[in-house]
C-alpha cells in the first residue's frame, strides 16, 4: 500500500469483492438510498493495517472509501454524494463521560441515549464563488479547516458567493447522554453533542437508544466574542447503529441459558422471584407478587382489531403511611431492572417526566425537541415517588403516557410523537399524614381519579399496630445490623435468586416468551367478570369494570412469563385474579355500605355516594320551592325519611357548597345558587 492512491485502491478491490449486491442496489436506488454500510470486521479480515488506520486517521480513509465506492460506479452527481458508512466498531466500553483529548480526529464508538434534537439546516460542501469585476469562477470544496474564500486571485477585487451553484447538505445538532444503566457509583449522566449529516438526519428520536459510530471534533468556545483556549468537543457521526429498546439487551451465555430454562421449571420459582426482591425489607408479600409480575409485563405486540396497539405494560401504585418503606422498594425495582429510570418529588414536572421544547442553545435559537423521564425509561421501568407532590397541570401529561404509552408534544410550532413503551411504580402519600382506612382514597391523596384507574394495581401500606409484627420486623431489621443470622434468615437467603441471574431470568422471558391464553383461563377471568358484575347489580355497586379484565390478562400473561410458559393457564389466571381481588378489597371498599364500588377508584367516590348527592340536591331543590332560605336542620330532617344520618347529610352539604352549588346567605341557612343569570 503506497500513499493515498494505493490506500483507494485496496479499498476499490474490497468493495467490489465483499459488497457487489449492495453496490449493486445502491447503484439501482442512488439517489434515495446514498449510503453503502460497510462491516469493521469484514475489512479487518481483509487487510489489518486498514482497518487499524481507520479508527487512528479516519479523515485519511473515509475520504479514500467514497473515492473506491465512485471507482466501482457509485459517483457523486450535482445534487447528491454517495457515503461509506462503517459500523460494528470495536466495543471498547467507552463512556460519554470518558470521552476526551486522547479520541480527538479518532473514528469512535459511543453507546447513548438522545435527549434532545435539533431541526434541519444546510451546509454548504462545496462552495461556488463568481468575480463580478473579471468574471472568474472558483470551485472550493468545504472541508475541515478550509477558509472561505473573500477576494479574487486574478484581480484581487471582492468575490461574491453563488448560493445557487453550490452544493449544500443537510446537518443536524443532537445530545446524547449516557444510558443510565451503565453509570456506575451514582456518576452523573454526561452529555455530549453530534453533528449528524445528510442521510443520517431525522433517523432518530428523542428516547432512542443508538450506537453512535463518529469522529471527535473540537471547535473554539466563544467567550464575549473572544476564542479562548479551551474547546467545545462533538461527534462528528458517521454512522448511527440502533440498539434495541427493550431491557432485555443483557448478553446470556449458553450455561446461563441451561440455567434459566431450569429455574423455569421450579413450580414455587414467582414466590422465590418476589421474595428476592427488596430481601432487606421486612413483608409485603403480594407487594412483591405485584412487582414480579410487573418486571416481566404482558405479551407484545398485541393488537385490537383496527390495528390500535395494546398495553402490556403493567403499572403500579403504592399509596400510604410515611415510613412503610415506599422509596426502598421503588429504589430496589430500579436496582433490578436494566433500564430504568428515578425521579422523586417536587423535582419532577410534567415535561421532565414526557418531553418538552427548549431554545437550541447550540445554533441560532431555534428549538428542539428534549426527551423526559418516560421517553427516556422506554422498554424498561419508571419510578416516581411522591406521586401526589406533583402539580395538576404537570401530572395531567401522564394520561397519554400511561395508557396510549406515547406522549404528544405540540409546542413552539413543533409537533411530534414519542414512545414511552413504559412500566409506572409510583408511591404516594396521604395529605394528612397517615392513611385513614376508613375514608376514601380520592379524599386523602392529590391523585385525579381519571389517573388512578390507570393503575392496574393499587395498595395501600398501612402502619398496622400488632405486636407480634413490630417483634418480627425489629427483629428483621436489627439482626443484619448485629451481624446476627436466624435460621429463618437464613434460609430466606438461600432461596433468594442473585440479582445478576435474576435480571438475566426476566430478560430471557421478556425476549423469548410470549405467552397466549388457553381456553380455561379465559373462561376463568371471563367467570370472575360476570360474577363481580352480577354482585354488583345485586348491591347496586360496579365492583369492576371492561378495564380491570385488559388488567387481569397483563397479570396473567406476566405470570406465564415469569414460568417461562407460552400458554396463559388457569393457574396463572388465578393468581392475577388472587392480586386482583386483595387491592380491590383494600382500596375499592366502600366503608359506608361494605361493598365493593370500583367507582371509588374511577370516579373518586362510591356510586352510593354519588346517589346520595344527587338525592341530597333533590331534597335541597324541593325544599327551595316552599322556602327563600333553606333552614339546614330542616334539610337534615328530610334526608332522614330517605336513610341519610345527620353528619352523611351535613358532610353533603359542606361538599355542595364547596362546589358552588349551594351559598351561605346566613349563618344556619342556605340557598341553591342561580346558575340562569
Amino acid at each position: 500500500m503506497s500513499g493515498d492512491d494505493g490506500l483507494v485502491a485496496e479499498l476499490e478491490e474490497f468493495l467490489s469483492t465483499a459488497y457487489p449486491p449492495a453496490i449493486a442496489l445502491l447503484k439501482k436506488e442512488f439517489p434515495k438510498r446514498r449510503s453503502l454500510l460497510v462491516d469493521y470486521v469484514e475489512l479487518e479480515k481483509w487487510n489489518t493495517d486498514i482497518a487499524d488506520l481507520l479508527l487512528s486517521q479516519p479523515d485519511k480513509v473515509i475520504p479514500a472509501a467514497k473515492e473506491a465506492l465512485a471507482l466501482c460506479g457509485v459517483a457523486k452527481t450535482y445534487d447528491y454524494e454517495p457515503h461509506v458508512r462503517f459500523v460494528n466498531l470495536p466495543d471498547t466500553g467507552l463512556l460519554v463521560q470518558d470521552i476526551g483529548a486522547a479520541h480527538i480526529d479518532k473514528l469512535i464508538r459511543v453507546e447513548g441515549v438522545i435527549t434532545k434534537r435539533a431541526e434541519t439546516k444546510p451546509k454548504v460542501k462545496m462552495a461556488t464563488y463568481k468575480c463580478s469585476n473579471c468574471g472568474a469562477f472558483y470551485k472550493l470544496e468545504i472541508t475541515k479547516g478550509t477558509k472561505p474564500m473573500t477576494v479574487c486571485d486574478v484581480c484581487k477585487k471582492k468575490i461574491d458567493f453563488s448560493e445557487e451553484e453550490s452544493y449544500f447538505v443537510d446537518v443536524q445538532r443532537a445530545d446524547m447522554q449516557e444510558l443510565l444503566e451503565r453509570l456506575k457509583g451514582g456518576a452523573p449522566a454526561s452529555n455530549i453533542e453530534l453533528m449528524v449529516e445528510d442521510d443520517l438526519v431525522n433517523t432518530y428520536n428523542p428516547g432512542d437508544n443508538l450506537i453512535i459510530n463518529g469522529v471527535l471534533r473540537i471547535r473554539p468556545q466563544m467567550q464575549k466574542g473572544k476564542s479562548e483556549n479551551i474547546y467545545h468537543k462533538y461527534i462528528d457521526v458517521v454512522s448511527i447503529e440502533k440498539m434495541q429498546k427493550d431491557f432485555e439487551q443483557l448478553e446470556i451465555s449458553e450455561e446461563e441459558e441451561e440455567k434459566i430454562k431450569e429455574m423455569g421449571k421450579d413450580p414455587e420459582i414467582i414466590r422465590k422471584i418476589a421474595s428476592s426482591i427488596a430481601p432487606g425489607i421486612y413483608g409485603h408479600e403480594k407487594i412483591k407478587e405485584a412487582i414480579c409480575l410487573q418486571l416481566f409485563g404482558g405479551t407484545r405486540n398485541k393488537t385490537l382489531p383496527g390495528g390500535a396497539p395494546v398495553r402490556n405494560d403493567v403499572h403500579l401504585l403504592l399509596i400510604g403511611d410515611p415510613g412503610a418503606a415506599k422509596s426502598r422498594i421503588l429504589q430496589y425495582v430500579t436496582d433490578i431492572a436494566p433500564k430504568s429510570v428515578y425521579v422523586s418529588g417536587k423535582s419532577v414536572s410534567g415535561v421532565g417526566l414526557t418531553a418538552s421544547a427548549e431554545k437550541d442553545e447550540l445554533g441560532d435559537g431555534g428549538w428542539v425537541l428534549k426527551a423526559g423521564a418516560l421517553v427516556l425509561a422506554s422498554g424498561g421501568i419508571a419510578a416516581i415517588d411522591e406521586f401526589d407532590k406533583i402539580d395538576d397541570k404537570e401530572r395531567a401529561a401522564l394520561h397519554e403516557a400511561m395508557e396510549m404509552q406515547s406522549v404528544s408534544v405540540a409546542k413552539a410550532g413543533i409537533v411530534a410523537r414519542f414512545r414511552t413503551k413504559t412500566a409506572i411504580i409510583a408511591a404516594a402519600n396521604p395529605k394528612y399524614g397517615r392513611f385513614n382506612p376508613n375514608q376514601y382514597p380520592a379524599d386523602q391523596f392529590d391523585i385525579p381519579p381519571t389517573l388512578l384507574s390507570r393503575f392496574d394495581l393499587i395498595f395501600p401500606i398501612y402502619d398496622v399496630l400488632d405486636e407480634e409484627k413490630d417483634r418480627e420486623l425489629a427483629k428483621h431489621i436489627l439482626e443484619p445490623h448485629a451481624g446476627v443470622k436466624s435460621e429463618e434468615a437464613r434460609i430466606a437467603q438461600e432461596q433468594t435468586i442473585d440479582k445478576n441471574l435474576l435480571r438475566k431470568y426476566i430478560a430471557y422471558a421478556r425476549k423469548n416468551i410470549s405467552p397466549v391464553l388457553t381456553r380455561e383461563a379465559m373462561d376463568r377471568i371471563s367467570d370472575y367478570y360476570v360474577e363481580m358484575r352480577k354482585l354488583g347489580r345485586k348491591e347496586g355497586t360496579v365492583p369492576v369494570t371492561p378495564r380491570q379484565i385488559e388488567g387481569l390478562i397483563r397479570l396473567s400473561e406476566a405470570a406465564a412469563k415469569a414460568r417461562l410458559s407460552n400458554t396463559v393457564e388457569k393457574e396463572d389466571a388465578e393468581r392475577a385474579i388472587k392480586l386482583f381481588d386483595y387491592a380491590l378489597k383494600q382500596i375499592a371498599m366502600d366503608a359506608a355500605t361494605g361493598k365493593l364500588d370500583i367507582d371509588i377508584i374511577t370516579t373518586g367516590q362510591p356510586k352510593a355516594r354519588t346517589e346520595r348527592f344527587a338525592l341530597m340536591l333533590n331534597i335541597i331543590k324541593d325544599l327551595s320551592s316552599k322556602y327563600d332560605m333553606i333552614d339546614i336542620n330542616e334539610i337534615k330532617n328530610a334526608a332522614r325519611e330517605f336513610n341519610i344520618d345527620d353528619s352523611e347529610a351535613a358532610r353533603i352539604i359542606e361538599q355542595l357548597l364547596d362546589r358552588g352549588e349551594l351559598y351561605r346567605p346566613k349563618h344556619g341557612f342556605v340557598k341553591l345558587l342561580d346558575k340562569k343569570g
